[in-house]
């Protein structure tokens, strides 16, 4: 059974009406899509974690052209090149893939089907109704084209009422994003492996998660989807609780020159409130870009849904860099505010605060 009718498909744009950097990049994408797939490259499925809430799931993925890998290396220098295209080690390897526009992807979840259409990034970030008990549950996603792959999904209990959402760079890696060379260097070049975690930080988000049970952690971040595969591996591997991937696509929207990051992440804070109305959020970030900014606007609209605000203090070396402070009080915005260089000293404030 298909239930098409109960998922929200992805918009098509119009080639009249979109910006014209997006028309570029459509006739740019159709091109290496034809390339690609003369050269044998394949229709992938990229899943990303998911969420939802009573009697629905977000689900999230991107569809690529990706070479497939050799079967059998018979070398050593094989061996360690497909082990390197698999780990996806270097940044620019995650944006080298064709994605494939409005691919239809078919969702498999609880013995029901759904065919939703990705958007014209390939990027999948579709609702499906369907009613599903609280916990994690596993969806498969393919296309005609592409193998089977599996997506987690976390579904909140109707009964929790505290969650966790931190922004990424500088909050829980150390990567001084608003320097522009330094973020390409970390984006583009920089071995996976060499990114640095934030000290105390995946202490603190583990202690917060385990201290209130079925607690949902979401990492919200102005990053691209290119490197959500390295993100999730950096995240794992220093130990900090799984939790959902929200990024963005890098590039021209069919209306505007350059995406907007704090738009995404303002959309986003609204959604999980409309989303999960009995829920308080710890919000952690950091303040050398606009995280004070967003979570204070966030607060004042919406101050049941804070439950306080964590905010990392750069090093004076960082915030020099990174183009210096906010300027906001402590505090602004209704809700409590916990300011410290680490995860260790935001931990003793918000046991101060009772939110840890």
């Amino acid at each position: 059974m298909v239930d098409s009718s109960e998922a929200h498909e992805a918009p098509k744009s119009s080639a009249l009406t979109s910006h014209r950097a997006a028309r570029i990049e459509d006739w740019i994408h159709a091109k290496r899509d034809r390339s690609a797939r003369r050269r044998g490259h394949q229709e992938t499925v990229i899943p990303y974690s998911g969420y939802g809430g009573d009697g629905w799931v977000r689900i999230l993925c991107r569809v690529l052209l990706s070479r497939p890998a050799d079967p059998k290396p018979t070398s050593a220098r094989a061996r360690r090149r497909e082990s390197r295209r698999a780990q996806g080690l270097r940044g620019w390897r995650s944006f080298t893939s064709v994605p494939v526009g409005s691919a239809r992807v078919t969702i498999e979840l609880d013995g029901r089907t759904f065919d939703v259409v990705a958007d014209r990034g390939g990027v999948v970030d579709t609702v499906v109704q369907i009613d599903l008990a609280p916990g994690w549950h596993t969806a498969t996603l393919r296309t005609s084209a592409s193998k089977t792959v599996e997506a987690s999904l976390n579904v909140i209990d109707p009964a929790v009422t505290f969650g966790v959402l931190s922004d990424v760079d500088d909050t829980v890696m150390v990567t001084m994003l608003p320097r522009p060379l330094l973020a390409a260097w970390n984006t583009f070049v920089l071995d996976e492996h060499a990114r640095i975690p934030t000290p105390g930080m995946a202490v603190l988000l583990e202690r917060l998660a385990s201290s209130h049970e079925g607690a949902p952690v979401v990492y919200l971040s102005t990053g691209a989807w290119n490197v959500a595969p390295t993100l999730s591996r950096f995240l794992s591997r220093n130990l900090y609780p799984s939790g959902v991937l929200l990024l963005t696509d890098w590039g021209p929207t069919t209306d505007r020159l350059f995406r907007s990051g704090r738009d995404h992440k303002r959309d986003n804070l609204n959604r999980l409130a409309t989303e999960f109305p009995n829920i308080r959020w710890l919000l952690v970030g950091d303040d050398g870009q606009h995280d004070e900014e967003h979570y204070r606007e966030f607060a004042r609209a919406h101050p049941e849904n804070v439950a306080a605000i964590a905010i990392r203090q750069l090093s004076p070396g960082e915030a020099v860099l990174a183009g210096g402070r906010s300027k906001l009080e402590d505090g602004y915005g209704g809700v409590p505010w916990a300011y410290a260089p680490d995860g260790s000293g935001l931990a003793d404030q918000l046991s101060e605060l009772g939110v840890l």
